[in-house]
C-alpha cells in the first residue's frame, strides 16, 4: 500500500538518502502515493504487473520496513474486500529474500503452496515456519465453512489457516492481491468468507466457441476472484461442442475434446472451481434435431419450431440420457444443468389445440387431466432423477418450473432464475421462494452479456452491477421486498453469464475485456453482503493496480 497519510515526500527523500535498503522500500511502496494503496490522483498502475515486478517485490528484505512505522493498519485492497480485519501495531508482511512458502508438501495443501510461491518468486518447504515466512494450515474447528480463512500477520511472519483447502487457498489470493495493491500485508488479523456459497460465470461455447487457453485464462482471474463455479453451457441450435462417442453424430466443428475437458476440470480442482455441465433441453436442441430430424417438434398443422424436440417420441429422451450418462464421469463436480429453458411448445395460446401429440401422450403418462405443461415438466423431473442417480444435484431455468399442473416440478432442482423474455409473463421470483425451492440469480438486466444486444438488451456494465445490484435483485433493478426469503440459504448466489447469440459481434478479446470489470463487480457484491467499502472511481482504479 502506499505510505501512511502522515508520510511527506521528504519523508521518501530521506529514506533514498539512508542506502540501498531505503531505496528498495521507496520502490516497493511508491513515494508518490498517500492513499492507502489506490494510487494518487492523475496515477495509473499497470493494469497486469509483469512476472519481473511480482519477483522484484518478493525479494524485498522483511527488515526494510521502516522501523518508526507502528501505528495501527489499514485492512488490505483486495477485490471483493475483506469483510472482517483486525488491526495491530507493527511492519506488517511482505516476502523477502530468505521468504518461503511453508506447508505439507505431501499434504492437501501442496497445490496452494505451489502457486503461491510461483506467483511470489519464493520457495516452497515443509516444517516450521520462520520469521520472514508465509505458512499454510488447515485448521478443521475454525468457523465459517469451507471456504473461510484466517490470516494472520505478526512477528515478521503471515500465516493462513482454513477448514479446508480452499479457504485457505482464499487467503492466498488475499496475500497476492495485498501485495500488488498495497506492497504488503498489513499487521493485524483478518477471517474472511463468503457471503454466498455460488459465485461464478455462465459461458455460452455453443454458440462462439472458445479455445482452451481462452477459457483457462479466465478460470484464472475467476480464482483471483474468488469465484468458485464455471457452467458451460455446450449444446445448444447452433452447435454441440463436446466430443461424444455415445451420438457422435451430433457434434459441431469446433468442439472441446474430452482431453481438453478434463485439463479445464483439472485446472478448475486446482483453482477450487467446479465446471457444470448444461444440456439444454427439451428445448435449444437443433445441433440434436439436424442429426435426427424425425425428433423434431411440430404442431398439427406441420409449422416446425426451432431447437425443440418432439417430447412424445421416445428416442428423445433417450438420446439426452445417453449424453447425461456419457458426461457425468468428466464433470466430476457436484452440480448438472438441465436447461429446461424456452420449450416453444408452451410459447402458443393454446398447446393442447397446436399440439394434440403432445397433448395426447400427456393424457397417457399422468392422467385424463393431465395437460401439455405437465408432459413438460414430467420431461424435467426424469432428467432430474437420472442427474440425481449419477450422483449430481439437478439445477434448471427458471422458466421450465410451472405452476398449476397435475405435476408438479421436483423440490430438490436449484431454480436459475434468469427472469425469461417469452411471450408470456414470467413468473416473479418470490413465488419460487414461497414454495420452498432455492434460487441462483442471473438476472438477465444485470447479468447478461448478450453478444449483439439482440432482442433488447445491451451489454451491462460494472458500475451499474456494483451499485446496483444485490443478490436479492432477481427480477428487473427491485429487490426481493421480504428479506426472510432472500438469505444465503434461499438465494445461494449468483453467476455472470455470456451468451453467443450474434458470435461474430465481438472477438474473444472484445469480450474478455468486456466481462473484466462487470465479473469483478459480481465477485463484490456475492462475496461480502455489505455496501461496497470503495467508491466506483476507487474500484476501478483498484481493479487496474490488481490485474483484475
Amino acid at each position: 500500500m502506499g505510505l501512511p497519510l502522515r508520510a511527506t515526500r521528504a519523508t521518501c527523500v530521506r529514506g533514498l538518502v539512508a542506502g540501498a535498503v531505503g531505496a528498495l522500500v521507496l520502490t516497493t511502496l511508491g513515494c508518490q502515493q498517500t492513499d492507502g494503496g489506490q494510487g494518487a490522483p492523475g496515477t495509473r498502475s499497470p493494469a497486469r504487473p509483469s512476472a519481473h515486478a511480482t519477483t522484484a517485490t518478493s525479494a524485498r528484505s522483511p527488515s526494510a520496513v521502516p522501523p518508526h512505522r507502528t501505528a495501527a493498519a489499514a485492512p488490505p485492497r483486495t477485490i471483493p474486500s475483506v469483510r472482517d480485519f483486525t488491526p495491530a501495531s507493527g511492519p506488517g508482511w511482505r516476502p523477502g529474500d530468505g521468504s518461503r512458502v511453508v506447508a505439507d508438501l505431501e499434504g492437501p495443501l501442496a497445490d496452494e503452496a505451489r502457486l503461491i510461491a510461483a506467483e511470489l518468486g519464493l520457495r516452497t518447504t515443509s516444517g516450521p515456519a520462520r520469521r520472514g515466512d508465509l505458512s499454510l494450515a488447515l485448521a478443521p474447528k475454525e468457523s465459517g465453512g469451507g471456504e473461510a480463512y484466517t490470516l494472520k500477520v505478526a512477528g515478521g511472519r503471515a500465516r493462513i489457516t482454513g477448514p479446508a483447502e480452499a479457504g485457505v487457498f482464499y487467503g492466498t489470493r488475499t496475500v497476492k492481491q495485498a501485495l500488488r495493491s498495497g506492497g504488503r500485508l498489513p499487521e493485524g488479523v483478518i477471517h474472511d468468507r463468503p457471503g454466498r456459497a455460488q459465485r461464478g460465470l455462465n459461458l455460452d461455447i455453443a454458440r462462439k466457441f472458445y479455445s482452451v487457453g481462452w477459457i483457462e485464462a479466465r478460470m484464472r482471474e475467476m480464482a483471483d476472484l474468488k469465484l468458485n463455479q464455471l457452467a458451460l453451457h455446450f449444446s445448444d441450435d447452433q452447435g454441440f461442442r463436446i466430443q461424444s462417442t455415445s451420438h457422435p453424430e451430433i457434434v459441431s466443428s469446433p468442439h472441446l475434446t474430452k482431453v481438453q475437458v478434463r485439463q479445464i476440470v483439472a485446472l478448475g480442482q486446482r483453482l477450487h472451481i467446479t465446471v457444470i455441465p448444461e444440456i439444454d433441453s427439451p428445448g435449444h436442441l437443433g445441433a440434436v434435431i439436424r442429426a435426427h430430424p424425425q425428433l423434431q417438434l411440430r404442431n398439427a398443422g406441420g409449422t416446425t419450431f426451432q431447437g425443440s424436440v418432439d417430447i412424445s417420441h421416445p428416442a428423445a429422451a433417450r438420446i439426452v440420457d445417453d449424453l447425461m450418462r456419457e458426461y457425468a464421469p468428466l464433470f466430476p463436480g457436484r452440480w448438472w444443468h438441465l436447461g429446461a429453458d424456452e420449450y416453444l411448445a408452451l410459447t402458443v395460446k393454446d398447446p393442447q389445440a397446436s399440439f394434440p401429440k403432445l397433448a395426447a401422450a400427456a393424457k397417457r403418462a399422468y392422467g385424463p387431466s393431465a395437460r401439455v405443461q405437465d408432459l413438460v415438466t414430467g420431461w424435467l423431473n426424469d432428467r432430474a432423477r437420472l442427474a440425481r442417480q449419477l450422483g449430481k444435484r439437478p439445477k434448471a431455468w427458471n422458466d421450465g418450473f410451472f405452476a398449476g399442473g397435475v405435476v408438479k416440478p421436483a423440490k430438490n432442482i436449484e431454480v436459475e432464475y434468469w427472469t425469461g423474455r417469452l411471450k408470456e409473463t414470467a413468473r416473479q421470483p418470490e413465488e419460487y421462494l414461497r414454495e420452498g425451492r432455492e434460487v441462483v440469480n442471473l438476472n438477465d438486466s444485470f447479468l447478461y452479456y448478450v453478444l449483439g444486444q439482440p432482442g433488447g438488451f445491451t451489454y451491462p456494465t460494472g458500475e451499474r452491477i456494483y451499485e446496483d445490484w444485490s443478490p436479492a435483485v432477481l427480477r428487473g433493478s427491485t429487490p426481493v421486498a421480504d428479506k426472510s426469503l432472500t438469505g444465503p440459504d434461499r438465494i445461494l448466489g449468483a453467476r455472470f453469464a455470456i451468451w453467443g447469440d450474434r458470435p461474430e459481434a465481438q472477438t474473444p478479446a472484445q469480450v474478455a475485456q468486456g466481462i473484466r470489470l462487470p465479473l469483478a463487480a459480481l465477485a463484490q457484491r456475492v462475496w461480502d453482503p455489505g455496501k461496497p467499502p470503495l467508491s466506483w472511481s476507487d474500484f476501478t482504479r483498484l481493479a487496474e493496480r490488481l490485474g483484475v
